[in-house]
């Protein structure tokens, strides 16, 4: 293949990716979501007494 053609060829695909990602909905929100999801588990579990003792209210 000529190496006009092939790089012709490489920079198609790359513009066909960009605008397949582009149209794509964006991962922040979930990342973002699962964070907050996660932090609230490790919240509630430090909350909670550990198993086989008393909590001294």
């Amino acid at each position: 293949m000529h190496a006009d053609i092939h790089l012709y060829l490489h920079e198609l695909r790359g513009e066909e990716l960009r605008t397949a990602a582009a149209r794509r909905l964006p991962r922040e929100p979930l990342r973002t979501q699962v964070g907050w999801t996660l932090v609230q588990l490790g919240l509630r579990l430090v909350q909670q007494a550990p198993v086989g003792t008393t909590r001294l209210a």
